[in-house]
């Protein structure tokens, strides 16, 4: 089958933004593609229409190349839970917990035969494969138990480009110490060199090219300038890069970057609002005043409560809470907001009942049979009869304590699972991820911010972001093509 393979020098070189550009640019072509990533660490993750988790990043590469994401696009998920252990995800369904030293001992043969499986059915579906691989090939201690990289490409013969961070420094020798890392058929596959991240003159650059390509025989095939959070994150190191480079915005909203903070993509739709500034908040920092408070999703919602009791974070959200601040849960960060939250199997790593932040009428029990689906209802609040659509992704069940006030807190939508409100709108916790994906109803919630603050009102009647995320996809592939060359890749 035809491919293309996407390997980088080192984490966050810009694999997933050129794959999602390449899967773009060939999309616009005429070609039908589809991405691909072996195996991928992470825990932002999007649900399939067939109800399968897949790598968050992985559905916008898939977006990209205008087709719908698929489980064999990213068969093997891991997400981190902490204590060196990881849930794994095999075709989108979780098939157990395993520590990292276990892991290739028990699912290296299965990886590797879903991999060649996944591979085979999508090769049937699409002309053309656009492969990323993780991390780095050259890691000498695991490429004889990687999955993703140079295995992958040699199983499909691809010939693969090699990216590299140039912003950080040292560009030169991570290539050529890369190159002499790996094996000569492997070394073989790499067509071209593309240097990512560049700012500054081209010019100045030319010499450093002509020597690289003079020292490993392998072209520089693209140069691409620096490009601000264009591509949604992968794990929350990137979180603590990213400034918001707005001058003055009408709404400050705070998000609690937990330790196993997951699917903080939900909020790429208010960072795009020119009027919301959205600041990261470690739980030691000052929680401060701002207009909302959100406690995002989690992989492992009781340890991450308890560091928010221990730091004292906890306290200042229901101090907030009290003073008429608003607060936002989505996922474990809903369950959070609750009375209890009891884990009785230790399926989260530490088995008890929990007193939670108490602010919302629910107890939580951790189960072991996770739900993952999409969802399309109806909202009741902050205004009534909006389309929502979302997914979950949880394993704890939640349920409505009978003794709550059916005055003081009503369901949020037409699920009265999936989210509860409080009667004077200020607390709100919900299992829907991509809640802020949907334009009308993501400026009703901030326009309720706005009036508090005495502002005039945002129109509501806007488009849902997958529109949005369509222009970017377009402007992103627009720089990258007339910074690339594909033809060695193509021919």
């Amino acid at each position: 089958m035809k491919s293309i393979m996407v390997v980088g020098t080192t984490s966050h070189a810009g694999k997933s933004l050129l794959t999602t550009a390449i899967c773009r640019i060939l999309s616009r072509r005429g070609w039908r593609v589809a991405p691909f990533k072996g195996q991928n660490m992470a825990l932002n993750a999007y649900v399939t229409a067939s109800g399968g988790e897949i790598g968050y990043a992985q559905a916008v590469q898939a977006w990209a190349a205008g087709v719908v994401p698929w489980v064999e696009m990213n068969p093997i998920l891991l997400k981190p839970q902490g204590d060196m252990t990881s849930q794994v995800i095999i075709k989108g369904r979780p098939v157990g917990k395993v520590s990292a030293a276990d892991y290739y001992e028990q699912y290296f043969e299965l990886g590797w035969r879903t991999i060649e499986e996944s591979l085979q059915h999508l090769g049937t579906e699409f002309d053309l494969l656009v492969c990323e691989g993780a991390g780095s090939p050259a890691e000498i201690n695991l490429k004889h138990r990687d999955l993703t990289n140079m295995r992958v490409a040699k199983h499909l013969n691809a010939p693969t480009i090699l990216v590299v961070d140039i912003d950080r420094g040292g560009a030169f020798a991570h290539v050529v110490g890369t190159l002499e890392l790996l094996e000569p058929d492997e070394r073989a596959l790499i067509q071209g060199v593309v240097i990512n991240k560049f700012r500054g003159q081209r010019s100045l650059l030319e010499p450093g090219i002509k020597w690289l390509e003079a020292r490993t025989g392998i072209p520089v095939v693209g140069v691409i300038p620096y490009l601000e959070h264009v591509f949604p994150a992968e794990d929350s190191l990137d979180l603590l890069e990213r400034q918001s480079n707005k001058v003055q915005t009408d709404l400050n909203i705070a998000v609690i970057r937990l330790p196993r903070i997951a699917n903080f993509t939900d909020f790429d739709p208010l960072e795009s609002e020119p009027t919301v500034s959205v600041k990261y908040l470690s739980p030691k920092q000052d929680l401060g005043h701002p207009d909302a408070v959100i406690i995002p999703g989690t992989k492992t919602t009781i340890a991450d409560l308890l560091l928010l009791q221990r730091s004292g974070m906890a306290e200042a959200i229901q101090n907030y809470a009290a003073s008429g601040g608003t607060v936002l849960g989505i996922c474990g960060g809903f369950q959070m907001l609750g009375q209890i939250i009891a884990d009785p199997e230790g399926i989260e790593g530490q088995a008890g009942r929990f007193q939670a932040l108490n602010l919302l009428p629910i107890r939580t029990v951790i189960t072991g049979q996770k739900i993952a689906r999409q969802r399309q209802v109806s909202s009741n609040y902050p205004q009534t009869g909006l389309p929502v659509t979302g997914f979950e992704i949880h394993q704890g069940r939640s349920r409505i304590e009978q003794q709550a006030d059916a005055q003081a807190f009503q369901p949020l939508f037409d699920d009265v699972n999936l989210g509860l409100v409080d009667s004077c709108q200020s607390v709100w916790g919900t299992y829907l991820h991509g809640l802020f994906d949907n334009g009308p109803w993501r400026r009703a919630w901030l326009n309720r911010l706005r009036q508090q603050r005495g502002l005039k009102s945002l129109p509501t009647g806007v488009s849902n972001y997958r529109e949005q995320r369509e222009h970017i996809l377009d402007s992103l592939a627009t720089e990258v093509e007339s910074h690339l060359d594909l033809s060695p890749f193509l021919s």
